[in-house]
């Protein structure tokens, strides 16, 4: 059987393949200034000068969500939009006029993967129709803070059904009750998963934020083949208290947005501390302002590592010339780089720890919700068996018949994670690197989220196809203000994102 650790390496050669069929460099694009992609600050500034409301903004957001996504191109991102996001809009707006505003969130719709907790009207079902019934009791943490901070809970995003975790054989972005979610740029792309509708909502234009999900590339890979930014969070700087598992080593919320000012805002307004989270932090974490360093000039003196492969001509720059630029823009702004050879440690018994996360952390999860059709692993595995629509649930099979043991499991990912972060740790240490560069089809893309280590997404272009291109920053625990402050400075100098142009 194809299980999990040919599945993480999928999305790397759909890349490659669709990077041959453009060579365009990036151009400076022109400023945007249609309400659907305005930035939270300039939406934040509108409302201020009483030029925007919250429930206008809402209603907007609505109207542009009904004529393409299940209208017009019919890119269906959204799997349901909150019926009571409206009231919330002008309960802030209220707010707003009294002068109490919460924060730079006040007012800014946000929309959330489906497999986040909200205990509104709205379900939380991963895309099953397994799931379907009560909506959860609780919001989850990172809901609880985002409502606290005066954000309005847009709807929730379709996905790779459980987050990916149901069947390799899949179609990325596709879910049973959710259907297939499309590429906003080239509508016959890969909108990649499993937090597809959740990169797609925000490249479209149907909020200015939103929330993924990642166990392994499940923000990274949407974010970058729709051509936003996405961070994949150090596991535990975001609690994972009211998501949906796979497996606690390595399940993280992220932010996804169109820059990485937005992104770094939303990565505030989450990070807090869950006393119910298992990963216990840094003392002061909690504190940061990941905002504080996004400044011009962030990228002079800095060491940044490289794949050596772009040393060599040939076919690393044919495939990705958008990244080779990147690479020549950031020296151009004062980084030194570096060449280094990152090796995959290809680490063995991969699947079979997904197989025992999910049998370990699941059942726990359903203990926690009432009135829907699956209680427990069997009861998902029956009741999607009369509705598969053609589709297998291979992993969730296996996930049933693993044999768990809490020692071995705990071993097992600790082995993992440690020597996929040594292979990152060797040349952060060996050169005295502030951080690494990848493009997307290097082995950066599974080290990375195995390691339980940070990176941020940023767009770096479009090829002749339309297609969007990325660049991939990542680095140790815990350096996501660092990490966020490198990518702002290259996107700054980039310009390098483009809105989607719903080619067919």
């Amino acid at each position: 059987m194809e299980v999990m650790l040919s599945r993480r390496v999928v999305w790397l050669a759909r890349i490659v393949l669709l990077s041959f069929a453009g060579t365009a460099c990036a151009q400076t694009p022109p400023r945007e200034s249609r309400l659907e992609y305005l930035s939270v600050d300039e939406l934040s500034q509108r409302m201020e000068q009483n030029q925007l409301s919250a429930a206008g903004l809402v209603q907007h957001l609505q109207q542009r969500i009904a004529a393409l996504d299940k209208q017009g191109p019919m890119i269906n991102a959204i799997i349901e939009l909150n019926p009571e996001a409206l009231a919330m809009a002008e309960s802030l707006d209220q707010e707003r006029r009294a002068g109490y505003v919460r924060g730079p969130l006040h007012g800014i719709p946000v929309l959330l993967k489906d497999n986040i907790d909200t205990s509104d009207q709205m379900q939380t079902s991963a895309g099953s129709l397994a799931m379907v019934g009560r909506p959860a009791a609780k919001d989850a943490f990172i809901v609880q803070r985002l409502r606290e901070e005066g954000a309005v809970i847009l709807g929730k995003t379709n996905l790779s059904e459980w987050a990916a975790f149901r069947d390799p054989a899949l179609p990325s972005g596709w879910s049973e009750r959710g259907g297939q979610t499309k590429n906003p740029h080239v509508l016959s792309g890969d909108a990649c998963g499993s937090s597809s509708g959740s990169a797609v909502a925000v490249a479209a234009g149907f909020a200015p934020l939103s929330v993924g999900t990642e166990t392994s590339g499940s923000i990274i890979c949407p974010a970058s083949l729709n051509g936003v930014v996405g961070i994949k969070p150090t596991v535990g700087l975001l609690s994972r208290s009211g998501l949906i598992p796979v497996t606690h080593k390595l399940d993280t919320p992220g932010p996804m947005a169109r820059t990485v000012r937005d992104a770094a805002q939303l990565l505030n307004a989450m990070a807090d501390t869950d006393p119910a989270d298992p990963v216990k932090k840094p003392r002061g974490l909690e504190k940061v302002d990941y905002t504080a360093l996004l400044q011009p000039n962030t990228l002079v003196g800095r060491r940044i590592g490289y794949p050596a492969k772009f040393d060599r001509s040939g076919l690393p720059l044919l495939i990705d010339p958008q990244f080779s630029q990147a690479l020549e823009l950031m020296q151009a702004a004062g980084a030194t780089l570096i060449p280094v050879d990152l090796k995959d440690p290809l680490s063995k018994r991969v699947d079979e720890a997904f197989y025992m996360g999910l049998k370990r952390e699941l059942p726990r999860y359903l203990a926690t919700r009432t009135g829907i059709p699956a209680r427990t692993l069997e009861d998902l595995l029956l009741l999607n068996a009369p509705n598969a629509d053609g589709h297998n649930q291979d992993i969730l099979i296996a996930a049933s018949k693993v044999e768990f043991d809490e020692k071995t499991y705990n071993t097992l990912w600790r082995k993992i994670q440690d020597e996929n972060a040594a292979a990152i740790d060797h040349w952060l240490t060996t050169h005295q690197l502030d951080a690494l560069v990848s493009d997307v089809a290097s082995p950066a893309m599974n080290v990375v989220p195995l390691a339980g280590y940070p990176g941020i997404m940023v767009p770096s272009g479009i090829d002749e196809e339309g297609l969007p291109t990325s660049i991939f920053f990542y680095g140790p625990r815990w350096s996501e203000a660092n990490l966020l402050a490198l990518a702002y400075g290259y996107e700054q100098i980039s310009h390098a994102r483009r809105t989607p142009a719903f080619k067919p």
